[in-house]
């Protein structure tokens, strides 16, 4: 019989009592704070529900926060903070440093710890399902809140609940920060192997090693189950890595006949994106046959190692360049006539396939799902859940 079994059968050996969040707790919100009164330079952190569990780009005057601290609700060290818009239940714990958060986005329990936990609460609240309202725009209003009942076991109970739990969190949280460092070490490796400093190395630009193709015509609403293997822009920094074998999308033949192919070695490059880093993100189509591609979209044929010139995308020496000719104001672009100018350095075939071998390394390490530090990672969570829904699993007390 384990610890909390024991407890169980001596504490609570009929049931455990169940509670709404109303019941053991009051539902709190800061006052709203308007646009004019923020700034974007300095002082204390606001959080609006864009930067929630982010890091903030307002700010609020010191003089502001002192009097809205005292005059209306405000976190105690330790209470969750909880998204109740947009992505509903995302959970922030907050550490006691000066920080503000935004009206009825933000919401937070302030309950009693004689009857419940915090850290009992933050991992009740992951399997939560959140009643919500609205149209577009999903909100979680406070009534619903206070309604959603939860087991309440007693203290011992939850406590040996948490050590639990914290230690399958607290190894995924040393292997997330394990991951950062490496990404880190990676980017600064692959950097300072590419820039070739002091090295006498020849430059040549991209419309010197090779030409780009614009994609046209395929949309997401032309998605087949089964076709011909396609790649939409928008999934190229969002679904795939450094290079591709295989697609998630697939459109009809008939259409692939119309539509611009990526063949074996090409880099597929999205060139339009709502933001500046994901923004000419590549990836080297290394399958068996040719892959359709998007509008909004080009693709680069050379003669060079295909995953040496995708690395080269990712470097800050690429970044720097692209920075000198993104234009547009919400949808960022970069057309293919500015991308033939970029200048990088291009050694001899054998010494491209020497770099690539060693960023390999890196990059199955810091990103592969299946075997790198990700797949790891994500094994840990699938445990941690698995004992979390088995933990928090009580039937509850009769009456």
């Amino acid at each position: 019989m384990s610890r909390i079994d024991e407890l169980i059968a001596q504490l609570c050996p009929n049931g455990v009592e169940w509670k709404t969040l109303g019941e053991i707790g009051k539902v709190c919100m800061c006052k709203r704070v308007l646009k004019k009164e923020t700034s974007n330079t300095s002082g204390i952190p606001f959080y609006k529900i864009g930067t929630f569990g982010k890091n903030a780009d307002s700010y609020i005057s010191q003089e502001l926060y002192d009097k809205y601290k005292n005059l209306y609700s405000f976190p105690n060290i330790g209470e969750i903070l909880i998204s109740a818009s947009g992505t509903i239940g995302r959970t922030v714990v907050y550490d006691g440093q000066p920080a503000y958060f935004q009206d009825s986005n933000i919401i937070w329990l302030k309950n009693d710890e004689s009857i419940v936990y915090n850290k009992y609460l933050l991992h009740i609240y992951e399997i939560i399902e959140w009643v919500t309202e609205g149209g577009t725009i999903r909100r979680l209003y406070n009534d619903n809140f206070k309604k959603i009942k939860i087991p309440v076991p007693p203290l011992e109970v939850q406590e040996e609940i948490v050590r639990i739990l914290d230690t399958f969190t607290e190894l995924e949280a040393e292997l997330e920060a394990e991951l950062e460092a490496r990404k880190a070490q990676y980017e600064h490796y692959r950097d300072t192997l590419l820039s070739f400093e002091g090295k006498d190395v020849e430059w040549k630009t991209l419309g010197e090693i090779g030409s780009f193709v614009r994609g046209n015509g395929l949309q997401k609403k032309d998605f087949v189950e089964s076709g011909v293997p396609c790649i939409h822009y928008g999934q190229i920094y969002t679904r795939y890595g450094v290079s591709a074998k295989e697609t998630i999308s697939f459109v009809d033949e008939s259409l692939a006949i119309k539509l611009k192919k990526a063949e074996y070695g090409n880099l597929v490059i999205a060139t339009t994106s709502e933001n500046d880093e994901d923004l000419c993100k590549a990836v080297v189509w290394l399958g068996n046959s040719d892959v359709c591609i998007s509008g909004d979209s080009c693709l680069f044929r050379h003669n060079q190692n295909p995953r040496y010139v995708a690395y080269l995308f990712q470097t800050e020496l690429f970044s720097k360049q692209k920075k000198r000719v993104v234009n547009g104001t919400k949808v960022r672009r970069v057309s293919d006539k500015n991308l033939i100018k970029f200048s990088f350095p291009i050694p001899p075939l054998a010494e491209q396939q020497r770099i690539v071998d060693i960023l390999d390394r890196f990059d199955t390490l810091v990103n592969d799902i299946k075997t790198g530090l990700p797949a790891e990672i994500a094994a840990r969570r699938q445990q941690y859940e698995y004992y979390r829904d088995k933990l928090l699993t009580f039937p509850e007390k009769k009456h």
